[in-house]
């Protein structure tokens, strides 16, 4: 079986533009970004190369390489109660560019006129200003002291051109990424002192967008791969699988979006004038879901997500947290709501991403302050009563807490502070030191975990204690139905 290069496979005769410089190559950004070009390139006039950089030191892509930058998307869901499959070869990336080993090749194209966007994704960590970092390193260490360079070197090139400033469209998942990004270019700017004139083309001829992704990338599929081969009749270590579902949302001015033509295509790409609105919604939907599922899911004998789906009590609980209080709290057109809500549970469903809930289950505790308290809190000031559902959720992770069921252990991981302060909570009501009244009221009591008193909640602690009660004596599932 052919290996997949453009010799064997692919022998597109005329190189495409390269309009993309891209920092990083990894399963995410090929699955995500370069996906999207593909489409792109086929249903619109795009036409679009993309340019990978190596962003950090160690690795070469040498594989990617190997291939000549051709890969395979291998994308399976659920859509409308069907499992769907995609298949396709995306040939859009050019070249693959180490800087630290071809930083004048780097730099070289900083001269192409074609350039327009750059795209990004360094891990949360990598949008940050190093004071070590020199102008004169050949690279410097950090994402956006390279890019800095790069655009300097632009600017000069083209003699401060302002056509010739980029669209910067990082992907980490950081608040505000695009401009933070901007803001680490600018430090790196004034620390290097490259002149105001270049500080001002930065702020006038570059667009730096705030975007927020979603989709879950899965990565190599190694248990179906000579599957997957033998379809396709080539072999393709790069291969790289994730879901069907998938969201990118740009903050944007209108010229940006022109030059962007996903209205052209399916593609799910919103263009919106603030970002707040659609980070609160998959926090408070896909997230909080997450966090109200898994300790109620765990509790009742499920280990995953698409098998907890398919307990007709569980997927009634989360149909109804989602459609009957969640959602309530949200501010953003009930047809984007209900289209998002719909989306989260097929990806819920989807029987190709083995979602383990103990994975999920990592520092529930916070999770659940950041995604589920603040609408417990708005769903009470709107509707005078509190979101039952959500208070299960809550007495079902305050019992997942105790770090045992049924005389099983379960594998907490949280803030060392956190479990210790759980088990010796739990321990007391054990050896009948505590009641569970009391007991409720110290947990519940824990501003260091809560962030404040959640015992001033009016009702919510008389609810927590009668449900738990239940959870205790008659198990999960028959409690929610009380």
């Amino acid at each position: 079986m052919q290996t997949l290069n453009r010799n064997n496979i692919n022998k597109r005769t005329t190189p495409l533009p390269t309009k993309i410089l891209q920092f990083g190559g990894g399963n995410f950004l090929r699955a995500f970004v370069d996906w999207m070009v593909q489409v792109l390139n086929e249903k619109t006039n795009f036409n679009s190369g993309i340019a990978i950089i190596k962003p950090t030191e160690y690795g070469d892509y040498q594989e990617l390489k190997n291939q000549d930058g051709l890969f395979t998307v291998i994308l399976n869901g659920i859509k409308n109660e069907q499992q769907v499959q995609e298949i396709k070869r995306v040939d859009c990336v050019n070249s693959i560019i180490n800087p630290y080993t071809e930083w004048e090749r780097y730099l070289e194209l900083a001269k192409d006129p074609q350039l327009r966007f750059v795209v990004s994704n360094t891990t949360e960590a990598g949008i940050k200003f190093n004071l070590e970092d020199d102008f004169q390193y050949t690279p410097p260490k950090e994402f956006p002291a390279k890019l800095t360079l790069f655009l300097y070197y632009r600017f000069q090139f083209f003699k401060q051109n302002p056509s010739k400033g980029l669209i910067h469209l990082p992907c980490e998942l950081v608040e505000n990424n695009g401009l933070t990004l901007q803001k680490v270019v600018l430090e790196y700017a004034k620390h290097w002192g490259l002149g105001s004139d270049f500080t001002s083309w930065i702020l006038t001829a570059n667009h730096f967008c705030n975007t927020l992704v979603d989709r879950i990338v899965s990565g190599y599929p190694k248990d179906r791969a000579k599957e997957i081969e033998a379809e396709l009749g080539y072999r393709d270590p790069m291969m790289v699988c994730g879901e069907y579902y998938h969201s990118w949302v740009i903050q944007a001015p209108e010229s940006v979006q022109k030059e962007l033509p996903f209205a052209q295509t399916d593609l799910n790409v919103q263009f919106v004038a603030d970002l707040v609105a659609y980070r609160e919604m998959k926090v408070r939907i896909l997230n909080g879901a997450h966090t109200a599922l898994v300790p109620v899911a765990y509790l009742a004998g499920t280990r995953w997500v698409d098998e907890a789906l398919k307990q007709p009590k569980i997927s009634r609980f989360i149909n109804e947290l989602l459609m009957k209080e969640i959602i309530l709290t949200l501010d953003i057109p009930e047809k984007v709501k209900q289209q998002f809500v719909n989306d989260v549970l097929d990806r819920f469903k989807n029987p190709f991403l083995k979602h383990e809930l103990i994975s999920i289950a990592l520092n529930s505790t916070s999770k659940f302050v950041a995604r589920l308290l603040p609408t417990l809190k708005d769903y009470l000031a709107l509707e005078k009563t509190l979101p039952k559902r959500i208070v299960f959720g809550l007495a079902a992770l305050l019992y997942f807490y105790k770090g045992k069921y049924y005389g099983k252990k379960i594998d907490l991981k949280d803030d060392p502070k956190v479990l210790s302060f759980f088990n010796e909570s739990w321990g007391q009501y054990e050896r009948e030191i505590t009641s569970l009244e009391e007991t409720m009221n110290q947990i519940l009591a824990n501003s260091d975990i809560w962030g404040e008193n959640l015992n001033e909640i009016p009702g919510l602690t008389k609810m927590i204690i009668s449900l738990i009660g239940s959870i205790e004596q008659q198990g999960v599932l028959s409690s929610l139905e009380v």
